[in-house]
């Protein structure tokens, strides 16, 4: 009876009770019930979340490190990086908002990369993370944080505001997020936590851990 339980896994969907099944790679299950996908069996969802993380992981430097704009105004350009811009908004008394994009726009995208990295670089290794399920907890609660896409709306709407007054040149910060935000998309998608957690368990069993 125990073996029994703990094949049975609920959609996330509508909770109905169903058997776990071995699938064939590439392949998933979805619920008969409403049809939600449960799981994949994607194979190299590890590899492929990893490279994302790494590419991301460099895309980010350079977003942090370049201007995002310059204005020129009479041939005097002034540029201004993304921190340069939180401490201005901090300076204008826009304290709230600053906090909210320093978060979300260099925080939790650093913490995210830093979590993909920590779990599944010791995996491609070959060996078990440490303080993996703190690494599990912190991207499932820090996903919902990264909002990449919402600072390049609104970058690009204060870019045609400012296009009637200045003559605004993008920086590379600002094609370095654009790109960020699809690698970020890309390893949330490609990431696999049943994979990881399989992986786990075989390196487990090769330990001879219970």
């Amino acid at each position: 009876m125990p073996d029994r339980t703990a094949q049975l896994i609920a959609c996330h969907d509508c909770d109905l009770l169903q058997r776990d099944i071995q699938l064939n790679p590439g392949c998933y299950a979805s619920c008969p019930r409403c049809g939600a996908v449960l799981y994949r069996n994607a194979t190299d969802s590890v590899d492929r979340t990893l490279a994302y993380t790494l590419a991301a992981a460099m895309v980010f430097l350079g977003a942090n490190v370049f201007p995002v704009f310059s204005i020129e105004v009479q041939g005097d350009r002034s540029a201004i990086t993304l921190f340069e811009a939180v401490l201005s908004l901090w300076d204008q008394d826009m304290k709230t908002i600053s906090l909210l994009v320093f978060f979300t726009a260099m925080i939790a995208p650093a913490v995210e990369l830093l979590s993909f990295t920590c779990l599944l670089l010791p995996l491609k290794l070959g060996k078990v993370p440490p303080s993996y399920p703190l690494f599990m907890r912190v991207l499932q609660f820090i996903e919902p944080w990264c909002m990449v896409e919402v600072l390049m709306l609104g970058v690009l709407v204060s870019l045609v505001k400012l296009t009637n007054n200045f003559r605004v040149i993008p920086g590379m910060a600002l094609w370095s997020f654009a790109v960020l935000t699809l690698l970020l998309a890309a390893a949330a998608a490609s990431f696999n936590a049943r994979d990881v957690w399989a992986q786990l368990d075989a390196k487990w069993q090769g330990q001879g851990e219970p």
